[in-house]
């Protein structure tokens, strides 16, 4: 049974409690030192507008090693042709919103609801939440979003209008991420395209294990402006 955690109060239970779903706690609120305590214990909200805040600790858990990322013919063939133009931190509103605009599959509506949004740019004002941006020319045809703390990248949603431009704009941030000694990429949870990109499923206690040394070394807060 999920615990009911209260605004008044920055805790969540140990991420060994959650089901088998992995839902670990329901309430609280998406204040910046709340997102971040979620994160450094392994922790992250997912739910949908209307819903109460949901939190979640699943186990196995999807992450993606820097180092093991795969690049598959077309991809290399789209990173040598430099079709795509990468940023950071450039259009992180932009991104966010066409990520929550983006159709999923077996997904009706977003779970990136009004609150994630502003929660997250409050993050990104802080130095947290980064965006990697695609273009082409001057359009955005593409781009991901996520948390970073220490060492380790919690990744939250891509999109992409153009083949292949999220997973260039991946590819910048891996390579960027492995220069910087990142030590994981956390992916949260399984899908097929995450799989196709070598991402697998690790159990929860493993993922913590090397979560808790990589969130403790220094990490790059603030703007990635200008690091690509």
């Amino acid at each position: 049974m999920a615990y009911l955690i209260s605004k008044k109060d920055l805790y969540f239970p140990d991420p060994d409690e959650a089901d088998d779903s992995g839902l670990l706690a329901v309430g609280g609120d998406l204040c910046k030192d709340r997102l971040l305590l979620a994160y450094s214990t392994g922790i992250f909200p997912w739910y949908e507008q209307g819903m109460p805040i949901l939190w979640w600790s699943p186990d196995p858990r999807m992450v993606l090693f820097p180092h093991k990322m795969i690049i598959s013919h077309s991809l290399r063939q789209a990173i040598r042709k430099e079709s795509f133009r990468i940023t950071f931190d450039r259009e992180f509103e932009k991104v966010i919103r066409e990520c929550s605009n983006t159709p999923r599959r077996d997904q009706d509506g977003t779970w990136i609801t009004s609150e994630m949004k502003a929660a997250y740019y409050r993050l990104h004002l802080a130095g947290y939440a980064h965006s990697i941006e695609a273009w082409l020319d001057d359009i955005l045809v593409g781009g991901l979003y996520g948390v970073s703390m220490g060492r380790a990248f919690f990744g939250e949603s891509m999109f992409h209008t153009e083949t292949n431009a999220s997973k260039v704009a991946l590819f910048h941030l891996v390579e960027k991420l492995k220069e910087w000694d990142f030590a994981i990429i956390d992916a949260q949870v399984y899908t097929n395209h995450l799989e196709s990109l070598g991402g697998e499923l690790i159990p929860r206690d493993r993922y913590l294990s090397i979560l808790g040394p990589a969130i403790r070394k220094p990490g790059k807060v603030g703007s990635w402006k200008g690091m690509e």
